[in-house]
Order: structure tokens, then sequence, then C-alpha cells
């Protein structure tokens, strides 16, 4: 992991690495994921990438469940978030997904969300209370935790894209991982992008996601809304799967 200096000499965010190295230098085999280790994954990972929209979404599908099953963090979840997030400005992420024309860019990043807030300071602290030492330094869940900063780098290039799913699913994902402290800096901005979701945003669960960020860092907030409070478990729903977004 590296990091730099402004001409300051303030400590700047740590660099995303490029998704080749993740793909070539991370040791997938001796990963743990939910069905043993992650020796398929870099086949997965690579159909991403294919020209074919169809492939990426059931590339992504798989991936959902080979890292994140049962809204899990396995050891394999981080590179695995670190390829996605380094692939967002890559050519494939503009190609539109079948059913919905949207980019795929849009469901990477509701991954990435969906990712992010399993391992959330409101799911790790649920968690905590009948698991003491869950987040003790060198965890699994922590180790994760400490690439918000990587991830919110990559995330935060679109949260004024001109594609309003590209720009909402930015959004939101750039809300959950800026609990982060290091993060705390961003959160004023994040605010404005949180007020426009509860301005334009049919989605009660991204309202949600919303409301609470501005609750958390001391912003007014409208009332809250009626919700159904549940599992978050973001899909795939149907079997043609055309809704590979979490209910964000």
């Amino acid at each position: 992991m590296k990091h730099s200096c402004s001409n300051g000499g303030a400590p700047r965010e740590p660099e995303l690495p490029p998704y080749q190295v993740v793909l070539s230098e991370t040791a997938w085999g001796s990963l743990e994921t939910p069905f043993g280790d992650g020796e398929d994954l870099p086949e997965v990972l690579a159909r991403l990438l294919t020209s074919d929209p169809r492939g990426q979404v059931n590339a992504l599908s798989e991936l959902r469940e080979m890292v994140g099953h049962q809204n899990t963090i396995y050891e394999a979840t981080a590179p695995a978030a670190l390829y996605v997030a380094g692939i967002l400005t890559h050519p494939a992420a503009t190609t539109h997904r079948p059913y919905r024309n949207v980019p795929i860019r849009a469901a990477l990043l509701n991954w990435l969300a969906s990712t992010a807030y399993d391992a959330s300071d409101e799911i790790v602290g649920r968690t905590e209370q009948y698991a003491p030492g869950f987040l003790a330094p060198g965890t699994i869940v922590a180790s994760f935790r400490d690439l918000r900063p990587m991830l919110y780098q990559a995330v935060s290039l679109f949260l004024r894209d001109s594609q309003e799913d590209v720009r909402e699913a930015a959004v939101i994902a750039a809300l959950i991982l800026s609990e982060h402290p290091a993060l705390a800096e961003h959160r004023d901005h994040l605010a404005v992008h949180a007020r426009a979701i509860l301005d334009t945003s049919g989605d009660d669960l991204n309202r949600r996601v919303a409301r609470r960020a501005l609750e958390a860092w001391g912003h007014d907030a409208p009332a809250s809304e009626p919700f159904l409070e549940g599992t978050w478990d973001w899909g795939p729903h149907g079997d043609d799967r055309s809704c590979l977004e979490p209910p964000f």
C-alpha cells in the first residue's frame, strides 16, 4: 500500500493499486471463500471486462456469491473489492446492461456499496455485541475496513456522473465508506450529495443511507420515513439477473 505526500507535506490517502496488479499478485488460492479458496476468482474477475454485458452481469452475480455469501466478509473479499474499484474507469464499465439501458459501472458501484455495508459501523456494531474481538486489528473485517480510503478514492470520481444510476450508486457507496475516520474531511461535501438523494431518489433504502449519514454527522435531516427493517440482501432477484443492485 502506497502513501504519498502533498506539496505541503500532509499525508494523502493511499493509492488504489492497478487492477492488473491486484489480479496477478494476489495469492487467490490461499484466500478463504465460503466454498473453499479463491482459486477460481481470477477467471470470474477477468470476465467483468468482457465486451458482452450479459457475461459481465453473470460474472458479477458469481462474484457476489463467491466473496459475499450471506452478506459476510471473507479473506478474498478485500482484493476482489480492490479489483472492482480499479476497473470503474475501464472502458468495459461503460457497456450497458441488458434489460436496463444503464452502464455496467452502476452495478459495479452498487456491488461495492453492498460489500461496504456488510462491513459498516451499523453491521459490525451489532456483531461486536455477540462476538467480542470481531474488529481486533488484523481480523478479516478489520483489514477490509482499513481499505475504505482506497475504495473511496475510486468511487468518488463518479459523484457527479452524468448518468443518474451511476451517480446515485457512487454517492451511496461513498456515504458508507466515509465512516472511516480518515475520510471525515469529506463528510461536509458528501452531505450535499446526501441531501440530493433525499430530494430526488425514489429508492427507500438509498434514502435511508443518506438520512442516517446526515444524522450521524450532525446535519439536519428530514424526519424519518416509515421503513421496514430487514435484511439488506441485494439480490439478484429474478431469473433474468437484470436487478444486480443492492436495495440502497
